[in-house]
């Protein structure tokens, strides 16, 4: 990956009891992007999910954007989330979870891990759930953008994240500022973009290897458009990821 942007397509495969994810990473040639290291886009239909399984080492943002979501796990959380809304849970130094679909439709959206920096490894695991109303929205000419982790929102991690879900009309155009550093993901959700001049369509995303802080991230819609933004310095350490856990 050179020090500008390069396009990834995320692969299909099999994940839990019968879901179906769009995988970004990890996948071979491309583990992780320090500190992110899961970019899921799950597609789940009724009767499939994630039942009980355990995780280490990070946190995850389960985001919705179509139907609804069930968390339950070992310390007592049960609740559910609806489109628009998101799960965090910290993983810690362990948790035992599930995530099944609530509603009679699909449930999709994105799920997140970010690693946990060695020194916080050892946290207590918790969990948050925030609703779609309570995130930060800004409304501009031709768009719109929601601030999930970041500015302004009540989703918190441990890690400097910021991450943002952005609506554009055809030919609108909005521009993100990465800090100094920093890596980060534009992944399509819904439509066709050009991201710095190169175009991708949905399932594609653009990634952006320790960034300038000069280096603006422009996205202008070819068609009405829906995409996730993320971006965060890495913690420059060696990253060892086993299946649910990272150590």
């Amino acid at each position: 990956m050179n020090a500008g942007l390069e396009v990834r397509t995320a692969k299909e495969t099999h994940e839990g009891a019968g879901a179906v994810v769009r995988r970004l990473f990890p996948v071979a040639g491309l583990r992780h992007l320090d500190p992110l290291v899961l970019w899921d886009h799950f597609l789940i239909a009724p009767g499939s999910g994630f039942p009980d399984h355990p995780h280490r080492g990070f946190e995850g943002i389960t985001y919705l954007l179509e139907g609804r979501m069930q968390h339950a796990d070992n310390l007592g959380n049960c609740t559910t989330v609806a489109s628009g809304g998101a799960q965090r849970f910290t993983a810690g130094r362990g948790i035992v979870h599930s995530e099944m679909p609530a509603g009679r439709g699909e449930t999709r959206g994105i799920q997140l891990w970010v690693r946990l920096p060695r020194r916080l490894q050892a946290s207590p695991p918790s969990y948050q759930q925030v609703d779609a109303e309570a995130f930060p929205l800004q409304r501009f000419a031709g768009g719109w953008v929601k601030t999930l982790v970041g500015e302004g929102s009540p989703l918190h991690l441990l890690s400097p994240v910021r991450y943002s879900d952005l609506g554009l009309e055809p030919g609108a155009r909005h521009t993100a500022q990465p800090a100094n550093g920093d890596n980060g993901v534009v992944y399509v959700v819904e439509g066709a973009v050009r991201v710095n001049g190169q175009a991708l369509r949905a399932g594609q995303a653009a990634l952006l290897a320790a960034g300038r802080a000069d280096d603006a991230v422009t996205m202008e819609a070819l068609d009405e458009s829906r995409l996730l933004c993320c971006f965060a310095p890495p913690h420059g350490e060696p990253i060892v990821q086993r299946g649910p856990f990272v150590d």
